[in-house]
């Protein structure tokens, strides 16, 4: 890992604290950016690479768990949550809703780089499914509308002779707009297929009847 693949956000109020996260952090060849309020944090053009969001409990303009809250619905950093007062039911809401740890100062480095290390590594799994949903998003409306047609009665397990005449099309119609599919959705096989469907969350409304052909 090296200073220019990742970020690690620091949002504390107390300087001390932030100034020494930050030495602890460089000193390991993360690079960082600290903010004092949640606003700040907010508010702040931030880089585009995977990251950790450390995160204090007890800030002065928002509480940490309700900005977990508040940023729930968008693509933010795993967050790791430090405070000097933990207790148990905050630590558990905040492990409920997706944080990656619940330290309680004065923590070890080791138990901090450890979190931030598993922040960082499940940010990039994140970004990585994004990044390949979006893809998938963009081969799915290079279909014609006859193919968006074909894809779920393909996955749903219909026959040929089944889905050409649930669209009213000959059998040879129906292959040749499979084929398409299964090309333009970079699909390898109908298992790799069937997973796309599902990734995208296609409606499927069919299922294979006994005794087709």
């Amino acid at each position: 890992m090296t200073a220019d693949d990742h970020i690690v956000f620091i949002v504390d109020d107390d300087g001390r604290i932030r100034e020494a996260l930050g030495e602890l952090l460089e000193s390991h060849r993360m690079r960082t950016i600290a903010f004092e309020s949640a606003c700040d944090y907010v508010r702040a053009d931030k880089p585009d690479l995977p990251a950790c969001l450390i995160l204090d409990i007890e800030l002065p303009d928002i509480n940490g768990l309700d900005l977990q809250r508040q940023i729930a619905d968008r693509d933010h950093p795993p967050i790791v949550f430090i405070t000097g007062h933990g207790d148990i039911p905050s630590s558990v809401r905040a492990i409920k809703h997706g944080a990656v740890d619940f330290l309680t100062k004065p923590f070890s480095d080791a138990d901090l780089m450890a979190a931030v290390h598993a922040a960082i590594a499940e940010d990039r799994t994140k970004r990585s499914e994004r990044a390949e949903l979006d893809m998938l998003k963009r081969h799915y409306l290079d279909l014609t509308p006859r193919e968006r047609e074909v894809l779920p009665l393909v996955v749903s397990g219909l026959l040929n002779k089944q889905a050409a005449a649930e669209l009213g099309i000959s059998e040879v119609t129906l292959q040749i707009h499979r084929r398409n599919v299964m090309q333009k959705m970079a699909a390898a096989s109908l298992a790799d297929l069937v997973r796309i469907a599902e990734r995208l969350e296609i409606p499927i409304t069919h299922s294979r009847r006994v005794g087709g052909n």
